[in-house]
């Protein structure tokens, strides 16, 4: 079934009684080619695209949960490449390029709406810093402007630049960049994949792998076990807990990241804006709301709920930057398990074990990079070499030294 205005009216006619489920309930089957440990957005977009670009088939996408309960539903939806690095910047341009096509790709409404983002400058330092980013940006084919204060305030009249503790002199702007609706990205993949074949088996829990004379043959899970060619992981936090069944230690902390939203308000905010002088992102949904979030907790968890120092810091933040907002009310909170590289980049790479593949350590840059891991994930699955945006992502550069250090923060998860 494909979406469309017309099956839409049809449907309204008809009482809305034709809509079939989005996806089939799929039991296990003994055997497959592909596994992916992990129903969030990376791990059916690997699915989907092992299937639809690769030509794959006989492919499982496990979920302990249910599709759009982990981290692709419980984040604050910005879409964007505004990074610095080489090793990052292209990969994040081509996860943006996805983006665009998207909807008309998956034939589902991911509600994308490119209304850009700006990263406000309060420092001489910090000017410069973003022309140097947004240099970077250009020269890897991405899109970035640099705003006086002037500027910015035609798009925010309300911000406090003057009379402030950090006056704001600009900011960096890629108008391309914005906000996607995340549970709606998990189902438009789940769909689409379902719909070329893909098993999607939801409750359905990883508890170990079985393997022979150091070769992965499968996975035992909580419904039995289930063969498998190749095994690719990718569980965002609980990435250190599922591949200690292989035997492995990652170079990865688990962190709670808060998020919060505001009742639903009239339209105030026309895009995406961080807070240069500390870890403050904010944007307004479609339904009013403010989303908003800040720093990850500085303590290792697994818990998809945070701490109140965190909430007072992401408050004090958005009144430095928003005075306005001490009238707005937080209508509810949650947290996401953040699987952190020692770097602040991920990792999508071959384990040493044949056969089991490993793709995490995304920070705060899950989301925004959903189609591009997935496409990368399978080409690396399908061919058994990285795809071209993705080389620098490998487990080895922890060990020769070639951090890709986005941030300049060294090697402490609780710093980016």
């Amino acid at each position: 079934m494909r979406y469309s205005g017309f099956r839409l009216i049809k449907e309204a006619l008809n009482g809305h009684r034709g809509w079939g489920p989005a996806w089939r309930d799929a039991q296990p089957k003994p055997e497959y080619d592909y596994i992916i440990v992990g129903g969030g957005g990376h791990g059916l977009a690997t699915a989907y695209y092992l299937a639809k670009q690769y030509g794959q088939s006989r492919i499982a996408v496990l979920e302990k949960g249910w599709i759009g309960g982990g981290n692709v539903g419980r984040n604050t939806t910005i879409v964007r490449s505004n990074y610095m690095l080489d090793e990052n910047e292209p990969f994040y341009e081509f996860s943006l390029k996805l983006w665009e096509g998207l909807e008309q790709d998956l034939n589902y409404n991911a509600m994308m709406s490119q209304r850009g983002i700006i990263n406000l400058m309060h420092s001489d330092a910090q000017r410069d810093a973003y022309i140097r980013r947004g240099n970077a940006m250009i020269l890897n084919g991405a899109d970035a402007q640099l705003l006086d204060q002037k500027q910015v305030l035609e798009l925010y009249p309300f911000l406090n630049v003057n009379n402030a503790r950090f006056p704001v002199m600009g900011g960096l702007l890629q108008p391309r960049a914005g906000t996607a609706r995340h549970d709606a990205v998990a189902w438009g993949y789940a769909r689409a994949a379902d719909q070329r074949g893909v098993d999607i088996i939801q409750n359905c829990e990883v508890t170990g792998f079985r393997f022979d004379n150091g070769t992965c043959l499968g996975v035992e899970t909580t419904r039995g076990y289930i063969g498998a060619k190749k095994v690719g992981v990718c569980v965002a936090g609980s990435s250190s807990k599922v591949m200690s069944y292989a035997g492995m230690r990652l170079p990865i902390e688990s962190h709670v990241l808060q998020a919060f939203v505001t009742e639903g308000l009239k339209p105030i905010l026309p895009g995406v804006i961080t807070f240069g002088e500390g870890h403050f992102y904010c944007s307004q949904s479609d339904k009013g709301g403010l989303v908003f979030g800040g720093n990850i907790d500085g303590y290792n968890s697994y818990a998809q709920r945070g701490n109140l120092p965190m909430v007072e810091e992401v408050m004090q933040e958005a009144m430095a930057m928003f005075p306005m907002l001490g009238r707005a009310r937080v209508l509810r909170m949650w947290g996401g398990i953040m699987d952190m590289s020692m770097d602040g980049s991920p990792i999508i790479d071959k384990t040493h074990i044949n056969g089991l593949y490993f793709n995490g350590g995304w920070c705060y840059g899950g989301f925004k990079a959903t189609p591009a891991s997935g496409f990368a994930y399978a080409h690396l699955l399908t061919t058994d070499t990285p795809h071209h945006t993705a080389t620098s992502f490998s487990f080895d550069r922890f060990e020769t030294g070639h951090m890709i250090d986005e941030k300049g923060m060294g090697n402490q998860p609780n710093l980016h």
